[in-house]
């Protein structure tokens, strides 16, 4: 069991958390850990309530970046064509049959180190349109600067992903292209700006386990927490450096670090995010009972594989879990502190 002064500060919002609490947290007895993580869950959240959000690729291949496990990257041959940026009414499209499927959120992502001249109106025009149609809106476009966070808020951008990836220290043996505190920089900008920060990290890259917590610590420890924080497990893919990593990340590893994330922000969605492919139900029910409570929906994930909507479907009648049909719950921590 956790120390009584631990456990008496289990879901309180803070923002002073030590590895070493974190820690505790996640290696305790599996059975304290779900129990703990379900009640703070309860307490925030419809335990039986999953956000859904849909993914569209609006420009992909071609990006500069080496990030090690992505197919995205030109530095590696990974069989990816380099395509030209989706037109306006092609994203419309995505959106309106994700939403006719239940997706409340269209998330749109471009293969950039930063967004260009040229096509950023284009996303601009995407994000009024799509949010005319009812819809959350989430751009991940890479680093900003001040003007672009300015006109992203000025066309109605609901979030902004900007993911992490993994600890600072172990950042520098997946990424060497722009550094950690780059992206913490991009993500302080869209936060000063009133827009909801999405930033999560990969399980599952070789890193070690106090790198999940020290990751987890620089999340929670942030001034407002990330309102959305999406947990994924790598995907392999062929012609990339952890092409090989395929199996290497137990289940249960996985989920403590679902199950800690909603401890230490209990009110942010936490977001079974990439590698659903690679659980089984019985996992990701799991996941579910550690406080997971937002998925992606829909058969692809930018370049990779997801569970089909109708998979899904059935999980979830099995579960009891419904569909949240519209925004209930968008409670950004900025806003309600």
């Amino acid at each position: 069991m956790l120390e009584a002064a631990l456990q008496d500060k289990l879901g309180q919002v803070r923002h002073d958390w030590t590895i070493d609490e974190i820690r505790q947290i996640m290696d305790q007895p599996f059975n304290d850990l779900m129990f703990q993580a379900q009640t703070v869950h309860r307490q925030n959240f419809n335990p039986n309530e999953v956000q859904t959000s849909t993914l569209v690729n609006i420009k992909s291949g071609g990006c500069a970046e080496d990030c090690s496990y992505c197919s995205q990257s030109s530095r590696y041959d990974t069989g990816l064509e380099k395509e030209k940026m989706m037109a306006v009414q092609e994203v419309v499209d995505k959106a309106i049959a994700a939403k006719e499927k239940g997706a409340t959120r269209l998330c749109m992502g471009a293969a950039w180190r930063n967004p260009n001249k040229k096509d950023f109106p284009i996303v601009l025009d995407m994000v009024k349109m799509v949010k005319g149609l009812g819809m959350e809106t989430c751009l991940t476009l890479g680093m900003l600067d001040d003007d672009q966070v300015k006109q992203l808020k000025d066309a109605g951008l609901d979030y902004y992903n900007h993911n992490l990836d993994t600890s600072e220290a172990y950042y520098p043996q997946v990424i060497t292209t722009r550094t950690f505190q780059d992206r913490l920089d991009t993500i302080d900008k869209v936060q000063k700006a009133d827009i909801n920060v999405c930033s999560g990290g990969i399980i599952g890259m070789g890193e070690a386990h106090k790198d999940r917590a020290e990751l987890l610590k620089t999340f929670a420890n942030m001034h407002h927490h990330p309102s959305s924080v999406p947990i994924n497990l790598l995907v392999p893919v062929e012609g990339t450096p952890m092409a090989h990593m395929r199996g290497k990340t137990d289940s249960f590893e996985f989920i403590r670090v679902i199950a800690a994330a909603r401890i230490l922000m209990p009110q942010s969605y936490v977001r079974l995010s990439a590698g659903r492919m690679e659980l089984t139900d019985e996992a990701q029910a799991l996941c579910f009972l550690g406080g997971a409570n937002s998925i992606f929906y829909g058969d692809k994930l930018l370049t990779t594989d997801n569970p089909e909507s109708d998979h899904d479907t059935v999980l979830f009648e099995k579960l009891g879990i419904n569909m949240q049909v519209a925004k209930t719950h968008l409670k950004s921590e900025a806003k309600s502190a």
